[in-house]
Formats: C-alpha cells, sequence, structure tokens
C-alpha cells in the first residue's frame, strides 16, 4: 500500500511539473492585425529583424495590403485594424470624414527628395537651378517651376539627347502621397509662400497646367523610384520621391548601388516639404502597432537598414553609414504642407 502511494505521489509530481514546465515555456499567442501600408514602407516591414522584434517583444505579426495614402483614407476599411499613410494630410481627411481614430502617431519621417542622373544634375546647375554646397545638392523650386512652365525643353539647357519638355515624373497626386505632397511643395512655390484658402485658388490653373504636361502617373512611389532605376535616363530624367527610398536601396543592394551611385544624384528643393508617416490605429488591436512602430529598436532599424529619420535619428550623425554621396546631415530647409482643407482643393482640381 505504502508503495502504491509513493508511486501515485511520484506521479502526482510529475504531472504537476510538467504542467508548470508547459506553462512557463509554452509561447505567448501571437496577435494579427491588419491594414493598409503605403508602398514605400513595404520592405521596412518585412525586414525580418523588424518582424522578430515585433513577435517576441509585442506578440504582435502585421499584416497588410498596399495603398496610396488617400486611396486608403477613403476605401473600405473593414477587418482593418490600422492604416499607415505617409502624412499629416491623410490622417486630417480621415478625421474630417470617419471622426477620431481610436491612436494616432507620427512614427517615421522623411523629406521630399528629387532623383535625377549626373548628366541632368550638372546641366540643371550650369543653369542656376540647382546648386550644391559643401557635396549637397540642392534645387531651386522657383527656378525649376519657372523653366516648367515656360515650357523649356531639355534640349534648351544642353541634354539634345533627352525628348520633349523638362518635367518631374511623379506619382498620381490624387492617389499617391508622394505625388500629392508634390503638388502641395509647387502649389507653395508658386503662392510665394506656404499655399492656404486665400491664395490657392490663383495658381489651380497654373497647377493643373504642369500635371498635364505629366501624362500617365504611377499610383505608387515604390513603383515610380523602381522605374527610374531601371529604364534610365532617356525614360525618367528627374522625378520626386522620398530620400528614404534611395538609402534603403543602398543599404539592401550594395552590389548594385556601388555600380550606380556614381550616376545617380538626390536633389533637396529648396524648400522642402516632411513626409510624416502616421500610424493610425482604428480599433485597440492596432494601437499596439504603434507602441512597436515605436520601439527604440524598431526606429534604429528604420534609420539604419530604411533611411527613414525617426524621432531619435532626425539628425544622424552616421550619414556615411549608407555610402551615398550629398547626403544631408540635417534637413533644414523645410516648409509646412498646406492644411487639409487646401489640399482637398488642389487634389478636386487635379482630379479634372
Amino acid at each position: 500500500m505504502r508503495t502504491k502511494l509513493i508511486g501515485l505521489f511520484i506521479l502526482a509530481a510529475v504531472i504537476i511539473a510538467a504542467a508548470a514546465y508547459a506553462m512557463f515555456t509554452r509561447k505567448p499567442e501571437v496577435t494579427q492585425i491588419n491594414g493598409y501600408v503605403g508602398g514605400e514602407k513595404i520592405g521596412l516591414l518585412e525586414d525580418t529583424e523588424i518582424t522578430e522584434i515585433l513577435e517576441k517583444k509585442y506578440h504582435l505579426r502585421m499584416d497588410y495590403a498596399k495603398a496610396g495614402s488617400l486611396e486608403m483614407i477613403t476605401a473600405d476599411a473593414t477587418g482593418r485594424d490600422f492604416l499607415f499613410p505617409s502624412n499629416q494630410t491623410a490622417l486630417e481627411m480621415y478625421v474630417k470624414e470617419k471622426g477620431e481614430p481610436v491612436q494616432s502617431e507620427i512614427v517615421l519621417n522623411t523629406p521630399i527628395v528629387l532623383y535625377t542622373r549626373k548628366a541632368v544634375a550638372e546641366a540643371l546647375t550650369a543653369e542656376g537651378i540647382a546648386s550644391e554646397t559643401a557635396g549637397v545638392h540642392f534645387v531651386n523650386m522657383m527656378k525649376l517651376t519657372e523653366y516648367i512652365e515656360e515650357g523649356k525643353r531639355w534640349a534648351d539647357i544642353g541634354l539634345s539627347q533627352l525628348y520633349g519638355s523638362i518635367t518631374v515624373g511623379t506619382t498620381d497626386p490624387t492617389k499617391s502621397n508622394s505625388g500629392n505632397m508634390f503638388a502641395g511643395l509647387l502649389a507653395n512655390t508658386l503662392c510665394g509662400g506656404v499655399a492656404d484658402t486665400g491664395n490657392v485658388d490663383a495658381v489651380l490653373p497654373r497647377l493643373q497646367s504642369i500635371f498635364q504636361k505629366l501624362g500617365y502617373m504611377e499610383s505608387s512611389s515604390a513603383d515610380i523610384f523602381d522605374q527610374f532605376l531601371k529604364t534610365g535616363m532617356g525614360a525618367k530624367p528627374l522625378i520626386a520621391g522620398y530620400e528614404s527610398q534611395l538609402l534603403e536601396f543602398a543599404a539592401e543592394n550594395p552590389d548594385t548601388w556601388e555600380q550606380v551611385k556614381e550616376d545617380v544624384v538626390m536633389l533637396y528643393p529648396t524648400p522642402t516639404v516632411w513626409s510624416s508617416h502616421v500610424f493610425i490605429a482604428l480599433d485597440e488591436a492596432g494601437t499596439v502597432g504603434i507602441e512597436a512602430m515605436l520601439d527604440e529598436q524598431v526606429q534604429k532599424l528604420a534609420w539604419e537598414k530604411h533611411g527613414f529619420r525617426t524621432g531619435l535619428y532626425d539628425a544622424p550623425v552616421d550619414v556615411e553609414h549608407f555610402g551615398v554621396p550629398g547626403l544631408a546631415q540635417e534637413i533644414t530647409q523645410v516648409a509646412p504642407m498646406p492644411d487639409a482643407a487646401v489640399m482637398e482643393k488642389i487634389i478636386a482640381a487635379l482630379s479634372m
């Protein structure tokens, strides 16, 4: 009898120990949240180092569909926990259309820049449109806009190998954030300051004329940048995009970047505008995404591997990290974007 009791005691102890081991070693359940994301952030969200941090530290997995910043605001959000557009205008429009979200926070920043090739940069510099200071290239937006409005051709500035008039390739401003922000930047330029409800109506016909010259426009910032790299100077001599795109490309494709870095030139508009990537939580599950994106290690990786200037890295000292010539240490010449009401007017005019 005693032997049987000892056996039962040992069995019970084993069962309890096994249950305790299972309890303490069981991995917490990972919650998946779903949302819409701008294409320029796909690389960051698919980064294995970042996804591991999200799963291990926040027990979170983010699933998404790619959408333009303005498209996602009007899209059906059923079953979505978050939106991740690329500017605050999108948030303002969301609030106007659907009310205050559960939570929102700017988690990433990058300035709007222009991308071109060495020969074009040299021609623009000779015309006084572009300039170089301490190795960083800048473009005078007022003068560039004058040349575009006057219908100057590439041949007029010594680039006879290029066809057509001087333009800036951009994404569709009625769908995509980079095109939308470039439209706001142009509106500011035409108004001689920040476009507002008192002055924007006067420049809308000029803005329409500029965009009508562009023909077909991509709907994704990632797509137009990819086309710029692949199709060469003749197809896309000058485009608008994000600073982060080139930095991410250089970090992820060092061998390819080494082959093309002497020919690709990044120009900072004077002034430029910030693209502030805001995470919009549509429900409580989505709020965990904000916390995860603001994680110190995630923010560090967002800069070092994907080129986003974050709250911790808005004035990075390690610009040599990317091996990208002409990367500005700080972004100092910045104008505010027109507010949501003005941008809605601009979008409506460019939709006609």
